[in-house]
């Protein structure tokens, strides 16, 4: 009786030791080649067992010396269709559960990707490069691929939503007559993204794809910062904050006009010549306008310190970013500048410091300070420099001071001009 009409236990003489590897390597070149039955299979080495089983099922004998034996798919399929009543895909089907489409299933995956794909590029991003930059790279590294895999494509999507929703200059929020707000808490843009406050959290997927994103947008390329302070940097670049107390700035002598606390802090700490940090929260809470009509900014908290021990309150005021400036720097310097305030910009001489200064520029009307291609080279040959790293970036204020830099090949830290920075601090 065959085995389809009398249970599965019709196929004990298949699980044993003789047929597992024939079986197993029909599955493989049936699921590889979408079920056809064309061609061999063949077995290395093989048992006695096997020799038995290939002589019965070929009808040809083999000698015990054969060290690989073929056996045509057709022949085993035949074979086993008259012995048992199923053929070699029902009866791999029966014995170990359905054969996958290899070929099918990967049709499908690539499917996926390009309609993932077509959607991101339908995105109003799409014409700018580094969004097209960063699609082609998680395309390209089996990012893409991996989400396909695992039902997750949709998180790509959910990426570009949270990178359109981002705060930018003029930009408006998907299904809002509103500006989006110089600054975004994350739980409430991935509110509007996705449409759960928590998806955004640190370590989530979607966090990663959109870091990467940043990561590209900001000049960094594909790197994404591994520790908190990095990550949220990364976030407060792009208008979005985690944390409205970690983000903060350093000031000295700035102080404020006004009669709320955090003024009256301010105005306490400049008369002393104390150094005093602001979080974005409290310049939130209490509106902070300057009382300085010129600002300072350097990049490096050595600069900050050396002026309040030499200079104290006699010095100009002063902001320093601490490396790529926080949503609370930018807030302050922002509403100084609305106010009527000048700033006077500088940072290392690096990459990463031209990329800071000329978004200063940009985005708040920032005239240099001693950092044009002249202070470069000047300070460059008045100590040893580390090599420039990472992808290079223009200076539009002075493109004569990029082609230096990437002449030399070497940083130039802002400490190495620390006495003319006093000097111009104490003149101001």
């Amino acid at each position: 009786m065959p085995a389809e009409r009398r249970g599965d236990h019709g196929y004990d003489e298949l699980r044993g030791e003789g047929w597992a590897r024939l079986l197993a390597a029909a599955r493989r070149r049936l699921e590889r080649t979408g079920g056809a039955l064309d061609g061999d299979i063949g077995l290395t080495g093989p048992g006695e067992a096997e020799r038995r089983i290939v002589i019965g099922i070929t009808g040809r004998y083999r000698p015990e010396t054969a060290k690989r034996l073929a056996v045509p798919l057709r022949d085993l399929d035949g074979y086993l269709y008259d012995r048992y009543g199923t053929g070699l895909l029902r009866t791999l089907g029966r014995l170990h559960g359905p054969l996958r489409d290899r070929p099918a299933e990967r049709a499908g995956e690539e499917a996926r990707r390009e309609q993932a794909l077509e959607s991101a590029h339908s995105s109003r991003l799409a014409g700018q490069g580094w969004f097209a930059a960063w699609l082609d790279r998680i395309a390209a590294d089996g990012t893409l691929t991996r989400l396909v895999r695992r039902g997750d494509a949709p998180l790509l999507d959910a990426a570009v939503r949270v990178l359109e929703r981002l705060p930018g200059d003029g930009d408006r929020v998907a299904g809002s007559p509103e500006r989006s707000p110089a600054v975004l808490p994350l739980p409430v843009l991935a509110e509007w993204a996705t449409g759960d406050t928590k998806a955004l959290v640190p370590g989530t997927p979607l966090e990663q794809l959109v870091l990467r994103a940043l990561a590209q947008r900001t000049g960094g390329g594909f790197v994404v910062p591994r520790d908190r302070a990095g990550r949220r940097a990364l976030w407060e670049s792009a208008g979005a904050i985690a944390d409205d107390l970690a983000s903060q700035v350093l000031v000295l002598n700035i102080g404020a006009e006004g009669d709320t606390v955090v003024c009256d802090w301010l105005r306490d700490a400049a008369d002393f010549g104390i150094p005093f940090r602001l979080t974005l929260q409290q310049l939130a809470t209490d509106p902070v306008v300057p009382a300085a009509r010129t600002i300072y900014v350097c990049e490096n908290p050595a600069v900050l310190r050396a002026a309040a021990g030499e200079l104290q309150d006699a010095g100009a005021a002063l902001v320093c970013t601490e490396g790529v400036p926080s949503a609370a720097c930018h807030k302050l310097l922002g509403d100084a500048v609305r106010a009527g305030a000048r700033l006077h910009w500088r940072a290392d001489f690096d990459w990463a410091g031209l990329r800071i200064t000329a978004d200063a520029v940009a985005r708040h009307g920032a005239r240099l300070w001693r950092m044009t291609a002249a202070d470069y080279t000047a300070a460059l040959d008045e100590g040893e420099s580390t090599p420039l790293a990472g992808p290079p970036a223009a200076s539009p204020w002075d493109p004569g001071l990029a082609l230096a830099m990437e002449a030399s090949g070497s940083t130039v830290m802002e400490e190495r001009l620390l006495p003319a920075l006093l000097s111009d601090l104490n003149r101001a």
